[in-house]
């Protein structure tokens, strides 16, 4: 149906060894999203005050119908551009001068991919993320939430010229119109990827997917925001963003 996604199910702590970790479900799609602190940075932000947040992706050899061989050396085109959207999504949201001199990395590997996995990562990354900042808040090892907003993010689509939140394989396969909107909770956007695969789009059909993705986000955010206790969601997000 017009603006329905698929349902979604996240499963905190999913990796007992990460900091912060959880398993997102989107239909049959499966992302495992771990989130990370070393205590060092990369060598350009030495002696900065700043910490850095990266994010790494990856699909297991039979994720897929068909094989996928491993990336053991060099990342493909694809895997550069989603994790490079990943880390994006989550510095639109995080303050970096309050990460002091760490490395923050959430890896998002699929194990089992049916359309969508690029934004199942994003949701995923957003919840282990935050995790990991509760989990070093209550360890004494970040006094102030480095973190302004929870972000959510999903992709939309016309299917047979009917509009469609959260596209499988068989939908995004055959999509006249494929988008992918990345959002905060506040209603701003992080990110949107367009691209008509067919026939142009209008500027109404453009809102209105853009409607859609709204809508969708908002359910995701909330179940993102309903793994926390009130007190830990004042402490994550009780501040404006500067």
């Amino acid at each position: 149906m017009p603006g329905e996604e698929r349902r979604t199910v996240f499963t905190p702590g999913f990796i007992k060894r990460s900091g912060g970790s959880v398993l997102v479900e989107c239909g049959n799609t499966r992302v495992i999203c771990c989130a990370d602190a070393d205590n060092h940075v990369p060598q350009w932000m030495r002696g900065s005050g700043k910490g850095w947040l990266t994010a790494e992706y990856g699909m297991l050899p039979q994720c897929s119908d068909s094989r996928i061989n491993r990336e053991k050396h060099l990342s493909s085109g694809r895997t550069k551009e989603i994790q490079r959207l990943i880390g994006r999504a989550l510095r639109g949201v995080v303050d970096l001068s309050k990460l002091g001199e760490r490395t923050f990395t959430v890896d998002c590997d699929v194990i089992e991919a049916d359309g969508g996995t690029r934004t199942a990562s994003v949701n995923g990354a957003c919840l282990a993320l935050a995790l990991l900042f509760v989990g070093m808040h209550d360890r004494g090892e970040l006094e102030e939430s480095p973190m302004a907003d929870f972000i959510g993010a999903v992709s939309v689509g016309i299917v047979d010229e009917m509009p469609i939140s959260d596209l499988e394989y068989s939908e995004d396969s055959r999509a006249e119109v494929d988008m992918n909107v990345v959002m905060t909770s506040s209603g701003r956007f992080i990110e949107i990827q367009g691209t008509a695969e067919r026939m142009p789009f209008s500027r109404d059909e453009l809102d209105s997917l853009l409607g859609y993705a709204a809508g969708s986000i908002k359910r995701i955010i909330e179940q993102q925001k309903a793994v926390f206790s009130k007190e830990q969601l004042d402490w994550l997000v009780g501040r404006s963003f500067n």
